[in-house]
């Protein structure tokens, strides 16, 4: 990588820099959109997409989406989701009938859907018949 002598460094990078090389502090894998793919068991265009629209976390390098470990961790934790009806019971409780909204208990009466004749057979748009 080389340095573009028209565009600065921010204030304090420099230092910053000197600081992570003297620690030796490991830098982060950053996974790519395929192995996020792989382990969520989707298309790697979802994770694109999914990315691309702000809904789960990354990091760009390069124009490219990367993730980290704990990145990967949010997503699991975005698009988790809950019994409605407790941790301890999956099923679905049985209604008290006196809560029961009156709107539930009405039958629907069944209604018989005629399609509308097309346009050009209404006769309306055609020419006028010789006399």
């Amino acid at each position: 990588m080389h340095y573009n002598s028209q565009r600065p460094l921010p204030r304090g990078a420099l230092s910053a820099i000197k600081r992570a090389r003297s620690v030796d502090v490991p830098l982060p894998h950053l996974y790519r959109p395929a192995e996020v793919a792989e382990a969520f068991g989707c298309s790697e265009w979802w994770v694109k997409e999914q990315a691309r629209r702000r809904r789960i976390p990354f990091t760009r390098v390069g124009g490219a989406y990367r993730f980290t470990a704990e990145y990967f961790v949010e997503i699991v934790a975005v698009f988790e989701e809950r019994p409605v009806w407790g941790l301890g019971s999956v099923s679905r409780p049985v209604p008290d009938p006196a809560v029961v909204p009156a709107r539930w208990n009405e039958t629907v009466p069944k209604v018989q859907l005629r399609a509308k004749p097309p346009r050009r057979a209404s006769g309306s748009n055609s020419a006028p018949a010789a006399a």
